[in-house]
Protein backbone atom coordinates (compact mmCIF):
# COMPACT_ATOMS: atom_id res chain seq x y z
CA UNK A 1 0.00 0.00 0.00
CA UNK A 2 1.42 3.38 -1.04
CA UNK A 3 1.95 5.95 1.69
CA UNK A 4 2.27 8.86 -0.73
CA UNK A 5 -0.98 10.40 0.55
CA UNK A 6 0.61 10.71 4.00
CA UNK A 7 3.74 12.32 2.56
CA UNK A 8 1.63 14.79 0.57
CA UNK A 9 -0.50 15.64 3.63
CA UNK A 10 2.50 16.18 5.91
CA UNK A 11 4.29 18.22 3.27
CA UNK A 12 1.22 20.39 2.67
CA UNK A 13 0.82 21.24 6.38
CA UNK A 14 4.55 21.83 6.82
CA UNK A 15 4.80 24.10 3.79
CA UNK A 16 1.59 25.97 4.71
CA UNK A 17 2.98 26.87 8.13
CA UNK A 18 6.38 27.79 6.69
CA UNK A 19 4.67 30.13 4.23
CA UNK A 20 2.60 31.62 7.06
CA UNK A 21 5.69 32.44 9.16
CA UNK A 22 7.47 33.79 6.10
CA UNK A 23 4.46 36.01 5.34
CA UNK A 24 4.48 37.63 8.79
CA UNK A 25 8.17 38.49 8.51
CA UNK A 26 10.04 35.68 10.23
CA UNK A 27 13.27 35.47 8.21
CA UNK A 28 14.07 32.34 6.25
CA UNK A 29 17.75 32.94 6.91
CA UNK A 30 19.51 31.60 10.00
CA UNK A 31 19.38 33.63 13.22
CA UNK A 32 21.59 32.24 16.02
CA UNK A 33 22.34 29.37 13.68
CA UNK A 34 18.64 28.50 13.48
CA UNK A 35 16.12 28.82 10.64
CA UNK A 36 13.15 29.70 12.85
CA UNK A 37 10.55 29.62 10.05
CA UNK A 38 11.20 25.90 9.50
CA UNK A 39 11.48 25.09 13.21
CA UNK A 40 8.14 26.82 13.87
CA UNK A 41 6.62 24.99 10.89
CA UNK A 42 7.48 21.67 12.58
CA UNK A 43 6.17 22.91 15.94
CA UNK A 44 2.84 23.97 14.44
CA UNK A 45 2.59 20.74 12.49
CA UNK A 46 2.25 19.22 15.98
CA UNK A 47 -0.41 21.76 16.94
CA UNK A 48 -2.39 21.01 13.77
CA UNK A 49 -2.28 17.25 14.30
CA UNK A 50 -3.22 17.54 17.99
CA UNK A 51 -6.19 19.77 17.23
CA UNK A 52 -7.40 17.22 14.68
CA UNK A 53 -6.96 14.39 17.20
CA UNK A 54 -8.52 16.22 20.15
CA UNK A 55 -11.85 14.26 19.91
CA UNK A 56 -9.81 11.05 20.10
CA UNK A 57 -8.02 12.38 23.18
CA UNK A 58 -11.40 13.05 24.82
CA UNK A 59 -12.44 9.45 24.08
CA UNK A 60 -9.16 8.28 25.60
CA UNK A 61 -9.91 10.12 28.84
CA UNK A 62 -13.47 8.74 28.95
CA UNK A 63 -12.19 5.21 28.37
CA UNK A 64 -9.64 5.58 31.15
CA UNK A 65 -12.40 6.79 33.49
CA UNK A 66 -14.52 3.77 32.53
CA UNK A 67 -11.61 1.40 33.13
CA UNK A 68 -11.01 2.95 36.52
CA UNK A 69 -14.68 2.63 37.48
CA UNK A 70 -14.51 -1.10 36.63
CA UNK A 71 -11.55 -1.82 38.91
CA UNK A 72 -13.67 -3.22 41.80
CA UNK A 73 -15.39 -5.65 39.41
CA UNK A 74 -12.05 -6.62 37.86
CA UNK A 75 -10.67 -7.28 41.34
CA UNK A 76 -13.67 -9.47 42.16
CA UNK A 77 -13.13 -11.49 38.97
CA UNK A 78 -9.46 -11.96 39.82
CA UNK A 79 -10.38 -13.34 43.24
CA UNK A 80 -13.09 -15.55 41.76
CA UNK A 81 -10.94 -17.06 38.99
CA UNK A 82 -7.60 -17.12 40.77
CA UNK A 83 -5.38 -19.65 39.02
CA UNK A 84 -7.64 -19.90 35.95
CA UNK A 85 -6.10 -17.31 33.62
CA UNK A 86 -8.09 -18.34 30.54
CA UNK A 87 -11.46 -17.99 32.24
CA UNK A 88 -10.36 -14.73 33.85
CA UNK A 89 -9.45 -13.22 30.49
CA UNK A 90 -12.80 -14.29 28.98
CA UNK A 91 -14.75 -12.84 31.89
CA UNK A 92 -12.84 -9.55 31.75
CA UNK A 93 -13.32 -9.23 27.98
CA UNK A 94 -17.04 -9.82 28.49
CA UNK A 95 -17.10 -7.19 31.23
CA UNK A 96 -15.33 -4.66 28.99
CA UNK A 97 -17.72 -5.44 26.12
CA UNK A 98 -20.78 -5.07 28.34
CA UNK A 99 -19.60 -1.77 29.85
CA UNK A 100 -18.21 -0.50 26.51
CA UNK A 101 -14.69 -0.01 27.89
CA UNK A 102 -11.60 -0.57 25.76
CA UNK A 103 -8.24 -1.24 27.48
CA UNK A 104 -6.38 -0.29 24.29
CA UNK A 105 -8.04 3.12 23.95
CA UNK A 106 -5.28 4.65 26.07
CA UNK A 107 -2.78 3.94 23.28
CA UNK A 108 -5.01 5.04 20.39
CA UNK A 109 -3.84 8.69 20.12
CA UNK A 110 -0.23 7.51 19.97
CA UNK A 111 -1.01 4.91 17.32
CA UNK A 112 -2.84 7.47 15.19
CA UNK A 113 0.20 9.73 15.27
CA UNK A 114 2.54 7.02 13.99
CA UNK A 115 1.67 7.72 10.31
CA UNK A 116 2.40 11.43 10.89
CA UNK A 117 5.72 10.56 12.51
CA UNK A 118 6.67 8.20 9.67
CA UNK A 119 5.58 10.74 7.06
CA UNK A 120 7.71 13.51 8.59
CA UNK A 121 10.61 11.07 8.97
CA UNK A 122 10.43 10.21 5.24
CA UNK A 123 10.08 13.83 4.11
CA UNK A 124 12.98 15.15 6.21
CA UNK A 125 15.22 12.23 5.33
CA UNK A 126 15.01 13.26 1.66
CA UNK A 127 16.40 16.75 2.32
CA UNK A 128 19.77 17.26 0.69
CA UNK A 129 21.24 20.52 -0.63
CA UNK A 130 23.10 18.71 -3.41
CA UNK A 131 22.22 20.57 -6.65
CA UNK A 132 22.32 17.30 -8.57
CA UNK A 133 19.58 15.70 -6.44
CA UNK A 134 16.51 14.67 -8.41
CA UNK A 135 12.80 14.83 -7.54
CA UNK A 136 13.08 17.96 -5.42
CA UNK A 137 9.55 18.92 -6.44
CA UNK A 138 7.90 15.70 -5.25
CA UNK A 139 5.07 15.77 -2.63
CA UNK A 140 4.04 19.30 -3.60
CA UNK A 141 7.38 20.99 -2.87
CA UNK A 142 8.99 23.58 -5.13
CA UNK A 143 12.73 23.42 -5.79
CA UNK A 144 13.25 26.63 -3.78
CA UNK A 145 11.31 25.26 -0.81
CA UNK A 146 13.27 22.01 -0.94
CA UNK A 147 16.61 23.82 -1.04
CA UNK A 148 15.56 26.14 1.79
CA UNK A 149 14.52 23.21 4.01
CA UNK A 150 17.70 21.32 3.13
CA UNK A 151 19.74 24.24 4.48
CA UNK A 152 17.56 24.68 7.60
CA UNK A 153 19.43 24.25 10.89
CA UNK A 154 18.90 24.26 14.65
CA UNK A 155 21.92 25.98 16.22
CA UNK A 156 23.92 25.10 13.09
CA UNK A 157 22.86 21.41 13.13
CA UNK A 158 20.81 20.59 9.97
CA UNK A 159 17.28 19.39 10.74
CA UNK A 160 17.83 16.54 8.26
CA UNK A 161 20.92 15.27 10.14
CA UNK A 162 20.86 12.69 12.92
CA UNK A 163 23.08 11.34 15.68
CA UNK A 164 24.00 8.36 13.52
CA UNK A 165 24.72 10.32 10.34
CA UNK A 166 27.70 8.98 8.40
CA UNK A 167 30.62 11.17 7.38
CA UNK A 168 29.33 11.15 3.79
CA UNK A 169 25.84 12.28 4.89
CA UNK A 170 27.31 15.05 7.04
CA UNK A 171 29.47 16.20 4.14
CA UNK A 172 26.42 16.35 1.83
CA UNK A 173 24.58 18.47 4.41
CA UNK A 174 27.64 20.62 5.13
CA UNK A 175 27.35 19.77 8.83
CA UNK A 176 29.85 19.54 11.67
CA UNK A 177 29.71 16.01 13.10
CA UNK A 178 30.43 17.08 16.69
CA UNK A 179 27.73 19.75 16.70
CA UNK A 180 25.20 17.33 15.21
CA UNK A 181 25.95 14.65 17.82
CA UNK A 182 25.69 17.15 20.70
CA UNK A 183 22.40 18.62 19.47
CA UNK A 184 20.91 15.23 18.58
CA UNK A 185 22.08 13.68 21.87
CA UNK A 186 20.56 16.47 23.98
CA UNK A 187 17.29 16.30 22.05
CA UNK A 188 17.11 12.49 22.39
CA UNK A 189 17.52 12.79 26.18
CA UNK A 190 14.82 15.46 26.30
CA UNK A 191 12.62 13.25 24.12
CA UNK A 192 13.08 10.30 26.51
CA UNK A 193 12.43 12.44 29.58
CA UNK A 194 9.26 14.06 28.24
CA UNK A 195 7.98 10.70 26.98
CA UNK A 196 8.43 9.26 30.49
CA UNK A 197 6.77 12.26 32.12
CA UNK A 198 3.67 12.12 29.91
CA UNK A 199 3.01 8.54 31.04
CA UNK A 200 3.94 9.19 34.66
CA UNK A 201 1.65 12.21 34.83
CA UNK A 202 -1.38 10.12 33.92
CA UNK A 203 -0.48 7.23 36.24
CA UNK A 204 0.12 9.57 39.20
CA UNK A 205 -3.36 10.99 38.72
CA UNK A 206 -5.33 7.83 37.92
CA UNK A 207 -3.33 5.15 39.74
CA UNK A 208 -2.14 1.73 38.61
CA UNK A 209 -4.71 -0.61 37.08
CA UNK A 210 -5.67 -3.86 38.80
CA UNK A 211 -6.16 -5.60 35.45
CA UNK A 212 -2.81 -7.31 34.65
CA UNK A 213 -3.20 -6.58 30.94
CA UNK A 214 -3.88 -2.91 31.55
CA UNK A 215 -1.03 -2.68 34.07
CA UNK A 216 1.35 -4.26 31.55
CA UNK A 217 0.37 -1.54 29.05
CA UNK A 218 1.03 1.10 31.72
CA UNK A 219 4.49 -0.34 32.43
CA UNK A 220 5.27 -0.45 28.70
CA UNK A 221 4.23 3.18 28.29
CA UNK A 222 6.16 4.29 31.39
CA UNK A 223 9.45 2.42 30.99
CA UNK A 224 9.60 0.48 27.72
CA UNK A 225 8.98 3.26 25.21
CA UNK A 226 11.38 5.82 26.77
CA UNK A 227 14.17 3.23 26.93
CA UNK A 228 13.60 2.18 23.32
CA UNK A 229 14.12 5.80 22.26
CA UNK A 230 17.70 5.68 23.52
CA UNK A 231 18.48 3.32 20.64
CA UNK A 232 16.00 4.39 17.98
CA UNK A 233 16.68 8.08 18.60
CA UNK A 234 20.04 7.71 16.83
CA UNK A 235 18.28 7.21 13.48
CA UNK A 236 15.74 10.04 13.87
CA UNK A 237 16.50 13.29 12.01
CA UNK A 238 16.74 16.28 14.32
CA UNK A 239 13.55 17.70 12.79
CA UNK A 240 11.66 14.54 13.77
CA UNK A 241 12.97 14.74 17.35
CA UNK A 242 11.80 18.37 17.51
CA UNK A 243 8.36 17.10 16.48
CA UNK A 244 8.39 14.39 19.18
CA UNK A 245 9.54 16.72 21.98
CA UNK A 246 6.96 19.35 20.99
CA UNK A 247 4.26 16.69 20.90
CA UNK A 248 5.22 15.50 24.39
CA UNK A 249 5.14 19.03 25.80
CA UNK A 250 1.73 19.56 24.19
CA UNK A 251 0.52 16.31 25.74
CA UNK A 252 1.79 17.31 29.21
CA UNK A 253 -0.10 20.59 29.06
CA UNK A 254 -3.26 19.01 27.65
CA UNK A 255 -3.32 16.23 30.24
CA UNK A 256 -2.70 18.68 33.08
CA UNK A 257 -5.63 20.83 31.94
CA UNK A 258 -7.99 17.86 31.57
CA UNK A 259 -6.97 16.26 34.87
CA UNK A 260 -7.45 19.51 36.76
CA UNK A 261 -10.77 20.29 35.12
CA UNK A 262 -12.06 16.71 35.37
CA UNK A 263 -10.16 15.07 38.26
CA UNK A 264 -10.35 11.27 38.35
CA UNK A 265 -12.36 9.66 41.13
CA UNK A 266 -10.42 8.33 44.10
CA UNK A 267 -10.49 4.54 44.22
CA UNK A 268 -9.34 2.05 46.80
CA UNK A 269 -6.77 0.59 44.42
CA UNK A 270 -5.03 3.72 43.18
CA UNK A 271 -1.35 3.89 43.95
CA UNK A 272 1.73 1.78 43.28
CA UNK A 273 1.50 -1.51 41.43
CA UNK A 274 0.64 -4.34 43.74
CA UNK A 275 -1.48 -2.37 46.15
CA UNK A 276 -4.97 -3.64 46.71
CA UNK A 277 -8.06 -2.89 48.67
CA UNK A 278 -6.90 -5.00 51.59
CA UNK A 279 -4.16 -2.46 52.22
CA UNK A 280 -6.69 0.28 52.79
CA UNK A 281 -7.81 3.07 50.55
CA UNK A 282 -4.89 4.56 48.63
CA UNK A 283 -5.90 7.63 46.68
CA UNK A 284 -3.99 8.38 43.51
CA UNK A 285 -0.98 10.59 43.99
CA UNK A 286 -1.30 14.19 42.95
CA UNK A 287 2.03 15.67 43.97
CA UNK A 288 3.24 16.55 40.49
CA UNK A 289 5.18 14.90 37.70
CA UNK A 290 8.06 13.79 39.89
CA UNK A 291 5.90 12.31 42.62
CA UNK A 292 6.79 14.98 45.14
CA UNK A 293 3.89 15.55 47.41
CA UNK A 294 3.37 17.13 50.78
CA UNK A 295 3.57 14.66 53.66
CA UNK A 296 0.21 13.62 54.94
CA UNK A 297 -0.82 15.45 58.06
CA UNK A 298 -0.69 13.22 61.12
CA UNK A 299 -3.89 13.61 63.10
CA UNK A 300 -3.30 14.70 66.72
CA UNK A 301 -3.95 12.11 69.45
CA UNK A 302 -7.46 12.24 70.86
CA UNK A 303 -7.77 14.52 73.82
CA UNK A 304 -8.45 12.95 77.20
CA UNK A 305 -12.07 13.27 78.25
CA UNK A 306 -12.70 16.13 80.57
CA UNK A 307 -13.85 15.20 84.07
CA UNK A 308 -16.27 17.62 85.55
CA UNK A 309 -15.12 19.01 88.92
CA UNK A 310 -17.37 19.06 92.00
CA UNK A 311 -19.85 21.85 92.22
CA UNK A 312 -19.26 24.49 94.89
CA UNK A 313 -20.67 23.35 98.25
CA UNK A 314 -21.11 19.73 97.19
CA UNK A 315 -19.87 16.91 99.42
CA UNK A 316 -16.66 15.26 98.21
CA UNK A 317 -17.06 11.93 96.47
CA UNK A 318 -15.26 8.98 98.01
CA UNK A 319 -12.68 7.86 95.29
CA UNK A 320 -12.49 4.39 96.80
CA UNK A 321 -15.69 3.23 95.24
CA UNK A 322 -17.07 -0.01 96.56
CA UNK A 323 -15.05 0.09 99.86
CA UNK A 324 -17.23 -1.00 102.81
CA UNK A 325 -17.97 1.67 105.39
CA UNK A 326 -16.46 1.46 108.88
CA UNK A 327 -18.56 -0.04 111.64
CA UNK A 328 -19.60 2.32 114.33
CA UNK A 329 -18.85 0.95 117.72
Amino acid sequence: MSLDWIYYAISWILLAWHSAWDAIGIPDTAVLGTNWAWILAIVFLVVTVRVILFPVFVKQIKSQRAMQALQPQVKALQEKHKGDRETLQKEMMELYRKEKANPLMGCLPMFLQIPVFLGLFHVLRRLNPDPAKNNKDIYGWTVDQFNSASDATLFTAPIASKFGSTAAELAQLGANGTVVKIMAGVLVLVMMGTTYLTSRQMILKTGWAEDPQQRMIQRLMLYGIPLSLLVSGAIFPIGVIIYWVTNNLFTLGQQQWVLRKFPPPVTATSGKPGTSARNGAQPAKSGGLFGRSKPAAVPPPPAAPKIAGPKPGAKPVNPKKGRPAKRQG
